[in-house]
Formats: C-alpha cells, sequence, structure tokens
C-alpha cells in the first residue's frame, strides 16, 4: 500500500514549497495531497488516511489545533503522524500542539532539507 502525505496549509507558496520540497518521495510511491482550509484537511484525513499530516495552525475555517485535536482525540487516527507549521515559535503553541495531539512542531520558515528528512524518517524510507 502506497503512503499518503497531506499538505494542510491556506497560503499557496507554502502548499506549493512543501510540495516541491517532497516531491521526490513520489518516486517511492508516496502520494502527496493537499488542502487548503483545516475543514479541507480534516476531510481530506478521514477519507484518505494519510501517513503523514503537515498541519498549518493559522487557517481560516478551522484553525490547525482544532482540526489535531479531532483527528487524535475524537476521531481517534493515531496512526497518522501529525506536524504542526506555525509562523510562531512561541512555547504556548507548542505547549497548546502537545495538548491537542500533534506529535512534531516545526517553525517557519522551515528548512526543506529537514522537511524531507523528517517525512522520509516518519515514512521508514
Amino acid at each position: 500500500m502506497s503512503k499518503k502525505i497531506l499538505i494542510v496549509d491556506d497560503e499557496p507558496h507554502i502548499r506549493l514549497l512543501l510540495s516541491q520540497t517532497l516531491e521526490e518521495l513520489e518516486d517511492q510511491g508516496v502520494e502527496i495531497l493537499t488542502a487548503t482550509n483545516g475543514q479541507e484537511g480534516l476531510e481530506t484525513i478521514q477519507d484518505e488516511q494519510p501517513d503523514l499530516v503537515f498541519l498549518d495552525v493559522m487557517m481560516p475555517k478551522m484553525n490547525g489545533f482544532d482540526v489535531c485535536h479531532q483527528v487524535k482525540n475524537e476521531l481517534k487516527i493515531t496512526e497518522t503522524f501529525i506536524i504542526m507549521l506555525t509562523a510562531k515559535g512561541q512555547e504556548v503553541d507548542k505547549q497548546k500542539g502537545q495538548e491537542v495531539g500533534a506529535d512534531l512542531y516545526m517553525t517557519k520558515p522551515f528548512d526543506p532539507d529537514e522537511v524531507l528528512a523528517k517525512a522520509q524518517e516518519i515514512l521508514g524510507f
């Protein structure tokens, strides 16, 4: 079964940057999906059950914390690894991310090499 990565961010350039960063994983059979807001992200997680989600915090319709909380605590989708993306590196955000069940926290701007390495590690490549 192929692995799936979902990128949830309302900023088109961030989605593009992450897609381009991760595209070499497509050679290894990884499918890259995108969503443009929290609500769409949540629906995609339910439908596709991705292995890894890059989830922006500040988004319209539903923020990343709410999406993460729903996935981990209400839907009990525990096998999906969630990396929260935020422009703010404040400890309070990190703490909130951990409280809602985020597996990892990355701050923007992120290092593409680090993103790729993390994705490979999580997906077992």
